[in-house]
């Protein structure tokens, strides 16, 4: 099952790799920094059709709004293109991610940044892979943390979290990235490229692929309240490293 996910999200890549004048085919959906092309479209109508080929039976819970059926058994969590507004100015940092989940737990994440010609994939109970090599969470302490985060831009009433949360961990660790897709942040955390990511808003699509990848690769993710996070549901999400792994005690004290 795994090897059939990559294979149709590798495809899926091509369209990515093929855009041209992506600027002029970008339109705001919710406002400037919620960004959506025809690419995105195109991307997720392939993927929909060839994952449901592949289990006919699941549900389909996609970014651009293209069914769902999450009360299903198997459902596919899918986002096109994360980091669409990296995609959209030309900073190639942005990924495909796909999730298949089982009565809510995900068994199978993919996530491919076709620029970078690196996919990342995980099944559950067998370890997680970048291009088919292991992977595996770093052993950095928080002191000597290179932390990720997003600034939940779409809803702003998070900010007094997000920036208190952001203070107390570079006053704490060694420095700190804004890469603007949380699929991929996810995945260097589980490849040991940064030991913590987190942000105060995210939609299962964003997290699901990549959370089940931290795990594999020997990580936590959990809600900023320490809480197991419901793949199907809106959550802030923390991922860590071992070191790190009580982080979820700061961010569950600082509040809105």
């Amino acid at each position: 099952m795994l090897e059939r996910i990559i294979s149709i999200v590798r495809r899926a890549g091509e369209t990515i790799l093929q855009a041209r004048d992506i600027e002029s085919a970008a339109q705001e959906k919710s406002s400037a920094a919620d960004l959506v092309t025809k690419y995105d479209l195109a991307v997720q109508e392939f993927l929909r059709r060839e994952l449901l080929f592949l289990v006919p039976q699941a549900g389909f819970l996609g970014e651009e709004g293209d069914g769902c059926a999450p009360d299903r058994e198997w459902v596919f969590i899918v986002d096109p293109i994360d980091g669409t507004t990296n995609f959209v100015r030309g900073c190639h940092h942005s990924a495909i991610s796909v999730a298949l989940a089982r009565n809510g737990v995900v068994e199978y994440g993919v996530v491919y940044n076709p620029f970078a010609n690196e996919l990342f994939s995980a099944e559950r109970g067998r370890g997680a892979w970048c291009n088919g090599a292991p992977i595996r969470v770093s052993t950095r302490d928080l002191a000597h943390a290179i932390f990720h985060s997003g600034s939940t831009i779409y809803d702003r009433s998070f900010t007094p979290r997000s920036f208190a949360i952001m203070r107390y961990l570079y006053d704490s660790a060694l420095d700190f990235r804004r890469l603007a897709s949380a699929a991929l942040d996810l995945c260097y955390v589980a490849c040991g490229r940064a030991e913590v990511f987190f942000e105060c808003r995210l939609l299962p699509w964003d997290y699901a692929a990549g959370m089940l990848i931290v795990e594999e690769a020997g990580g936590h993710v959990t809600t900023l309240d320490g809480q197991a996070p419901n793949v199907l549901q809106t959550s802030g999400i923390l991922a860590v490293n071992d070191r790190c792994a009580e982080l979820w005690q700061v961010t569950k004290s600082i509040q809105e």
